[in-house]
């Protein structure tokens, strides 16, 4: 009897020792335009820190509003730059609108933005770097927020949020601000003139978490110094978000060389793809989706619509991927 009870305790210490290493991950859930599939504008993801403090990443077109149900609460609010497909200047009406490769984007989020909406809606801090600090207080106040909520995170700075660590590094990408987001006249002289406004140069985050695990969030960016002086060298990042999509930022064959060679994290998770590069949940042969994860040396997690990834501090995907 004595051995069948002293056997169950540690069955019991085993199972809470368990439950207590499970909820000591990061959970990454990407919000794309089709439930379970990788799609051509997918830019968002929410990342909850074990201590509750929930992150949305460019939220962009595929995030149906402050209204949608996958969101949940808000604490932070991160954007990598002012292009109006991780802004968002327009948004699905539902999940599932249109198609993985058409997405529909039914509503108009001009001039505020769809990610300012969704920031004064769950009154979340919003955190940029360069000048777009300045921009956002501004674009919070005019849509009913509080312009407080703003703040700035300029490179090399350390910002804590909700016990999260968030720091900005260099993307090599452009920044400008189009003229349909500046309402009154200039946005209008603008427009006529074929000029965007020009809000400090993008940028990349790297955001360590209260569990230990640090990610680089790319951005929009191509090849540079900093992904390993920086990213790795200091840093030490273990999980990379890492754009693929070409033409407007690296390739596959560049992103694999980024993540190899460069900031050579312990996984992968690809962004930015600008195709409808799964179906059924599965890589379809030939994307660049497909490129990226035959060029890569670690595992690459591929960020399927609605599905919640979990991390160690290492960067090993212990769940859902």
């Amino acid at each position: 009897m004595h051995r069948a009870i002293v056997s169950a305790v540690s069955v019991l210490i085993a199972l809470l020792a368990l439950g207590a290493n499970a909820s000591d991950v990061v959970r990454i859930t990407p919000l794309g335009g089709q439930a379970g599939e990788f799609c051509v504008l997918d830019r968002a993801l929410v990342f909850e820190d074990p201590n509750g403090t929930r992150i949305l990443y460019d939220a962009g077109r595929t995030v149906a509003g402050a209204e949608d149900p996958r969101l949940g609460r808000v604490d932070i609010v991160l954007l990598s730059h002012v292009h109006a497909d991780h802004l968002g200047d327009r948004h699905i009406k539902a999940v599932n609108a249109g198609t993985c490769a058409k997405p529909e984007f039914a509503v108009d989020d001009t001039p505020d933005s769809n990610t300012v909406r969704i920031a004064v809606a769950k009154q979340a801090k919003m955190v940029t770097g360069s000048e777009m600090a300045g921009l956002f207080a501004a674009k919070l106040k005019a849509a009913g927020g509080d312009a407080g909520n703003s703040i700035l995170a300029r490179f090399g700075s350390d910002r804590t949020v909700g016990g999260v660590h968030i720091t900005t590094v260099e993307a090599d990408h452009s920044n400008g601000l189009a003229p349909e987001f500046i309402p009154g006249p200039l946005g209008d002289e603008l427009k006529a003139a074929g000029l965007n406004a020009y809000v400090g140069p993008p940028t990349g985050y790297v955001v360590t978490f209260s569990n230990g695990l640090v990610v680089y969030l790319s951005g929009d960016t191509g090849i540079n110094a900093e992904q390993k002086s920086v990213v790795h060298d200091y840093y030490h990042a273990k999980l990379a978000v890492m754009n693929i999509g070409d033409v407007y930022t690296t390739g596959p064959a560049e992103a694999a060389y980024v993540v190899n060679d460069l900031v050579r994290p312990a996984a992968v998770i690809p962004s930015h793809a600008n195709e409808a590069a799964t179906r059924d949940g599965k890589v379809l042969p030939g994307t660049r989706t497909a490129r990226f994860i035959e060029a890569t040396h670690v595992p690459v997690h591929v960020p399927l619509s609605g599905r919640t990834m979990s991390f160690d501090a290492g960067g090993a995907c212990v769940a859902g991927c």
